[in-house]
């Protein structure tokens, strides 16, 4: 199990724009500390905890920078959702790197949003329900 995930920033107010479209939808919240920012997600009784999101600046105090073949996927409701969340973070500054739909390649019900938040990191929106209601067929 993923304890916390760590991505760089050096512009946290962006980020947080960005983050906050994507992540507050899914059941997040977020704390905002002086130099980061904390997504965290409530877990019940008897669940195993989610893994904490992190933005910072870099520890090492040097520019942030992309890790080539790093990608951090997020796991949406429904097709539903992940078309919602693609679209409100490239409104809130990502780009967009695929628009939301099936990839047949990786399974048949496998639908998928990519995106580059604002610093240029890779994050995927996915759902891969075959009984999704909201299935875009």
């Amino acid at each position: 199990m993923i304890g916390n995930v760590n991505i760089g920033a050096d512009d946290i107010a962006r980020a947080k724009a960005f983050y906050d479209a994507l992540l507050l939808p899914m059941g997040y919240a977020v704390q905002v500390w002086p130099d980061a920012l904390e997504y965290s997600r409530a877990v019940p009784a008897g669940e195993r905890p989610h893994a904490d999101i992190y933005i910072t600046h870099p520890y090492n105090e040097q520019p942030a920078s992309v890790g080539n073949g790093m990608m951090i996927a997020f796991q949406a409701h429904d097709q539903a959702q992940t078309r919602t969340l693609h679209a409100a973070a490239l409104a809130a500054g990502g780009r967009d790197e695929g628009a939301p739909g099936f990839r047949p390649t990786y399974s048949p019900d496998f639908y998928v949003g990519y995106l580059r938040d604002p610093q240029g990191n890779k994050i995927a929106v996915y759902s891969s329900n075959p009984d999704d209601p909201t299935r875009d067929d």
